[in-house]
């Protein structure tokens, strides 16, 4: 399947790219945003990301974009060191797996595929999905099926696994895949049994919660008054982060009352224009199923 950027007209209406602006994009993947960006306006674009395979397919922007492209390696979660004291315009990710990621077997984002049980987006660096099944303790493995993966048979999946670890290690993405399927009840949408699993693994060796949280506080110090931050995310572990995120920062949070005052008001910091999520038009979803539980918000800094 080709590289698909989501919500690319609604990406481009919230950001709203202007000539002579400077624009963060955290998550560069196969580049889908950052071009659109750079045909929109004649403006620059900071591409990050940690994947190595997106730092090779950087080098083809850098030559046909010149200056107005730069790519950084790392994490968007520190966003802020990389730009040291630069100040951007504008700063949009796209929280979660990329297409070439998910449709490459040797990465083991998919069960669709046998490939080595690995989901690291920086496969130099970091644990490994497969480090994780074969050494994580049975509660600690379930409680992150349940929480990251939202997984009701979460104790059970932990508990199978660790039974079958014991005559053989995880190697692959079937292997897990069957274990999970052997004692999750397939479900009426049609969705396999081991989605919710390999979702809280992937989260889990990527710290993408950790990274969402950390890049959403960057974005604070990074965005030039009158910058705007847009995120799109794909469920609701992450799309409440932003939700929480920016009903905090633009003065929505719980006021407190007479019995119980607030604690630690924040002053506002982002204006919503729109404080409901958009949602992908039927026509993407139908074009590229994968879109469907995508969910953007935005924000401008005061």
């Amino acid at each position: 399947m080709s590289h698909y950027p989501v919500m690319l007209p609604e990406v481009l209406a919230a950001l709203s790219p202007r000539d002579g602006a400077v624009y963060v994009d955290g998550t560069f993947g196969a580049g889908g945003y950052t071009r659109a960006i750079l045909e929109a306006a004649d403006c620059k674009v900071v591409a990050i990301d940690r994947d190595a395979d997106a730092a090779k397919r950087a080098e083809s922007f850098e030559k046909e974009y010149g200056e107005r492209f730069e790519f950084k390696r790392g994490c968007f979660g520190d966003v802020a060191a990389l730009l040291g004291d630069q100040k951007i315009d504008g700063f949009v990710l796209d929280i979660g797996v990329s297409s070439f990621q998910i449709d490459e077997a040797a990465r083991g984002f998919s069960f669709r595929y046998d490939g080595p049980l690995d989901m690291r987006m920086d496969t130099e660096n970091g644990q490994s999905a497969a480090d994780l099944v074969n050494s994580m303790p049975e509660e600690e493995l379930a409680n992150i099926i349940y929480k990251y993966g939202e997984e009701r048979k979460s104790r059970r999946v932990a508990h199978k696994i660790v039974e079958m670890r014991k005559n053989q290690p995880f190697e692959t993405t079937l292997q897990l895949a069957d274990a999970v399927r052997a004692c999750v009840p397939a479900s009426r949408d049609g969705i396999d049994p081991a989605t919710r699993t390999f979702q809280a693994l992937r989260i889990a060796v990527n710290d993408e919660l950790g990274e969402l949280e950390r890049a959403l506080e960057a974005s604070v110090q990074v965005l030039k008054s009158g910058g705007r931050l847009v995120v799109v995310s794909f469920h609701s572990l992450e799309d409440g982060m932003v939700k929480r995120f920016l009903r905090e920062k633009s003065g929505g949070a719980a006021k407190g009352s007479r019995y119980m005052p607030a604690q630690d008001e924040e002053v506002s910091v982002f204006a919503l224009e729109n404080r409901k999520a958009v949602k992908p038009s039927e026509n993407e979803i139908a074009e590229n199923p994968r879109s469907r539980s995508a969910r953007l918000r935005y924000g401008v800094r005061l």
